[in-house]
């Protein structure tokens, strides 16, 4: 006699909230690599080197984007120019403590290619880290440096200078012209090379 039950099982709650595919995080635990896992909201932007132990997660590295304040960023920390530099610390930091390879985890965001989960891989690939990925994948250097931005800042300025300082309101306040973005990430990122003794190039690697 067959046994009388349920036919459908009840997924783990994290999976439930849509926070963690176990599917996709088993293949990377396989690797038997550390996972680079990059997490973005709203506001802030997070990237850890994580090993996986028995005992649980064991964080290797890590950086948050309201470290940025730190070297002097005055941009949102959430976009783009953001995720790279934080990817960039996180790789630096990576380094010095003793891991150079890694796999990449972006949990549950969709692999859009120029993403902002990209923009941190490309960062933490520019410290030096080894991680496997496809290049069409990265961001270009414009998106990087958030050149769109800074364009559309200068047109908006000439041609409605009101509009301009509405919507630009948060970067005056912290005393940045938007269209100075692209300057203004180059500096930055200067600092944070300098800090782990890198050779600055003044441009993103390719």
């Amino acid at each position: 006699m067959s046994k009388i039950g349920p036919a459908w099982r009840v997924q783990f709650r994290r999976r439930r909230e849509g926070k963690t595919d176990y599917r996709h995080r088993l293949k990377l635990l396989r690797s038997g690599k550390p996972r680079l896992v990059v997490r973005v909201s709203l506001k802030n932007i997070v990237a850890q080197v994580i090993r996986a132990t028995p005992a649980g997660d064991l964080t290797l590295a890590a950086a948050h984007s309201k470290e940025l304040a730190k070297f002097g960023w005055k941009g949102h920390t959430a976009n783009t120019s953001a995720a790279y530099l934080v990817g960039l610390l996180c790789g630096y930091r990576s380094l010095k403590a003793g891991t150079g390879e890694c796999v990449l985890d972006i949990g549950m965001h969709s692999p859009t290619a120029g993403a902002k989960v990209f923009a941190a891989l490309k960062g933490a690939l520019d410290a030096g880290l080894q991680i496997p990925h496809g290049g069409n994948i990265l961001p270009d250097e414009g998106r990087l440096r958030s050149e769109c931005i800074a364009q559309y800042a200068a047109k908006l300025k000439s041609d409605d200078e009101d509009a301009y300082r509405s919507r630009f309101s948060n970067y005056l306040k912290r005393g940045l012209a938007p269209e100075q973005l692209p300057e203004h990430f180059n500096q930055i990122k200067q600092a944070i090379v300098t800090q782990h003794g890198g050779r600055y190039e003044g441009e993103v690697r390719h």
